[in-house]
């Protein structure tokens, strides 16, 4: 299938699914024909990824449309792979009608001219970025389209969806999203470490390194762009002898209080009592590109302010350096 809304024109965004989470080695050798098309590819496993075809309209010779087709000649002919693709203005247009393909695959391309208007009439849960609970609650209100989506106060939709995701929703469903594609290859996990200059039991030192640690990962999956579907705590002990564990978050997070919420229940699973403890690793698993994960309603607004601080303290910490800002606990630890 492939469907044509006007002239695409400068709608230069590619955003690609797979038909089902693939096997790693076939991933990959989609992503090596997204780059056969384009050297701007970032790689959202485990089955999508995004295009900026801006630079290679030209050198190919052809529209964002066509390039669209031949990619997916190419994925079936070469790997039984039938892609559905979405081609925008935005990564927010292009996703969202790469979802409105129907299977097994095709292209829909969607002009800059034509976006406001074919977004309007779809419903209010296929706009990329809104997930069921937020579609749930616009519905309530009686929003069902994107375009009533896009009529209503952006004020509304805050107090609606919460701060930061209202914003979001609001500024998407008009057209506004500046984000970019940015080349990436994302690592399946990351983690931080810590040793103890002397052997330390379960306590308020443990509790404010491990704290530590989650400050540290969380910046680093934000600094990256990405989330953690799951966390293991690895714990090593005087002796050479080691423990660890994996738990998965109830959604996909990089926010300090997620993840020392899930840190926190990992370590009481280890029962450590008078276990003496050399070194402590956090690993965030099962990464994924932030861009993909809905954000979720906040009715708590202690929370959306502990989300705004977090924001503010990451800017703090990229002017001044990481160790600028954090909890009073790992200061106390750091002295």
């Amino acid at each position: 299938m492939t469907v044509d809304v006007r002239e695409p024109g400068a709608a230069t965004v590619m955003h690609v699914r797979c038909p089902e989470r693939l096997p790693e080695e076939v991933y990959r050798q989609v992503l090596e024909q997204l780059d056969l098309l384009s050297p701007v590819v970032q790689a959202l496993p485990p089955a999508a990824a995004l295009v900026e075809l801006k630079g290679s309209l030209r050198y190919h010779g052809v529209d964002a449309r066509r390039l669209g087709e031949v990619l997916r000649v190419r994925t079936i002919s070469r790997l039984g792979v039938d892609v559905r693709v979405g081609i925008g203005p935005s990564v927010t247009v292009a996703a969202t009608a790469s979802a409105q393909v129907g299977r097994p695959g095709g292209v829909l391309a969607v002009g800059p001219a034509e976006a406001a208007r074919w977004l309007g009439p779809l419903p209010v849960d296929a706009l990329h970025g809104i997930g069921p609970r937020q579609a749930e609650v616009l519905r309530d209100y009686g929003i069902h389209t994107v375009g009533l989506l896009a009529a209503a106060p952006p004020a509304t939709v805050q107090r609606l969806l919460g701060g930061r995701a209202g914003r979001l929703a609001a500024d998407r469903a008009r057209g506004i999203d500046p984000r970019a594609v940015v080349p990436r290859a994302l690592p399946v996990s990351a983690v931080v470490r810590c040793a103890f200059p002397r052997h330390a039991l379960e306590g308020a030192e443990v509790r404010a390194a491990l704290l530590g640690l989650v400050v540290r990962l969380g910046q680093v999956l934000r600094r990256r762009h990405q989330a953690a579907r799951a966390l293991t705590l690895e714990l090593r002990f005087a002796g050479g002898t080691s423990w660890d564990t994996t738990r998965r978050l109830p959604e996909p997070s990089a926010h300090d209080e997620d993840l020392r919420a899930l840190a926190y229940r990992l370590m009481d699973a280890a029962g450590l009592q008078r276990g003496r403890l050399v070194g402590i690793a956090l690993r965030g698993e099962d990464l994924v590109d932030a861009a993909r994960v809905a954000e979720q309603i906040s009715l708590d607004r202690a929370r959306e302010a502990r989300l705004v601080a977090e924001e503010a303290m990451d800017r703090i910490r990229a002017r001044f350096g990481p160790a600028a800002v954090g909890p009073a606990a790992t200061f106390r630890h750091a002295g």
